[in-house]
């Protein structure tokens, strides 16, 4: 295929941001069936988009792509596909261009879902098995059956795991969950009884998983109904002694309550998301000490990047080779998307 009749594919990430997230060998891949460009340093903003896009009939996106608002689509009308290289695409794409098939929409939000799931596991087991505390006691020498006995641990297949939302890391949590046997609980206004028994999870309403519950965790989108969905009252419910995780989105959470709640230290919390991020020095959370924070990594990780990158790419080709796409955001998914 000649230089000439090539598809052009944008690149519009900075090239920082294309260095993590783009493999080498997948943006080869791509150069071998599109004309790919991309901007250089300082260049990526958003008045930039219209030229940037040029003739191009794919765009690349991800972490500090503009938006790309009506006004840019309308300038850019041989735009056909968006690979968004990251998850959440409410604040990249207007939602009505895709409603009106102006525009298709590829996520990949999946590999972000797979690095969470796998953060939320392992501050599960931190909680129920203690490994740093052993750590910690052996080498201060403290007594060998006293410390044994002091962190003695718990069982995931004996635990009632609630598991707020049944999107797509809440089906991946489920999966971790059944591979120990746990009971899970689901709440989900979206799922039904059929489904629920096909995923090997018992309906709950909210009250009733966060009342019976020994490790609660959220996986829901930030929507204006899910907004504060956790006050004083569901955080007054949750179990004495129970781990409640949060790293889908801080809204979902009445900071000032959870704080107060902790205050009263009867349940652990551990916190990715928080109400305004970066989470300010000041922040009563940082003094608590069962509050266990961390900097919205839940879905970092230098593979999760690139896996990120990869399925971008992949999607890219699919399309110009014709072929169905394999994550793409649909008509239907639009209104319970983050």
């Amino acid at each position: 295929m000649s230089e000439h009749a090539k598809p052009v594919v944008a690149i519009l990430l900075t090239p920082q941001m294309r260095g993590q997230l783009i493999p080498p060998a997948a943006e080869e891949r791509l150069s071998r069936q599109a004309v790919v460009i991309a901007p250089g340093e300082g260049e990526l903003a958003a008045a930039a988009l219209p030229r940037l896009l040029e003739g191009a009939t794919i765009a690349v996106t991800g972490w500090g792509t503009p938006r790309l608002d009506e006004t840019v689509l309308e300038q850019c009308q041989n735009l056909k596909l968006v690979t968004h290289a990251a998850g959440s695409i409410r604040q990249l794409v207007p939602f009505a261009a895709i409603e009106s098939d102006r525009i298709r929409v590829t996520h990949s939000a999946i590999h972000i879902g797979e690095a969470v799931a796998e953060f939320v596991m392992a501050h599960v087991f931190n909680f129920l098995r203690h490994p740093v505390g052993l750590a910690e006691g052996m080498r201060a020498r403290e007594p060998w059956f006293e410390l044994r006995a002091r962190l003695l641990g718990r069982l995931l297949g004996e635990q009632t795991v609630g598991l707020v939302g049944a999107g797509y890391i809440g089906r991946m949590m489920v999966r971790q969950f059944r591979a120990f046997n746990a009971r899970i609980l689901m709440h989900d206004p979206f799922l039904d009884d059929a489904r629920a028994a096909e995923l090997g999870v018992e309906l709950a309403s909210l009250d009733r998983l966060l009342t019976e519950s020994d490790i609660v965790s959220l996986h829901v989108p930030s929507l204006p109904e899910t907004r504060h969905m956790i006050g004083t009252a569901e955080l007054a419910r949750v179990k004495d002694g129970a781990l409640f995780i949060n790293t889908a989105r801080g809204a979902l959470i009445d900071e000032e309550a959870l704080i107060a709640e902790l205050r009263r230290g009867r349940f652990t919390a551990v916190l990715d998301v928080y109400d305004k991020e970066p989470l300010a020095d000041d922040s009563p959370l940082r003094a608590l000490p069962n509050a266990i924070l961390a900097p919205h990594a839940a879905g970092h990780t230098h593979e999760t990047y690139l896996r990120q990158g990869a399925t971008a790419v992949d999607e890219a080709l699919r399309f110009l080779a014709g072929d169905t796409l394999r994550h793409e955001v649909t008509k239907s998914m639009l209104p319970n998307m983050a």
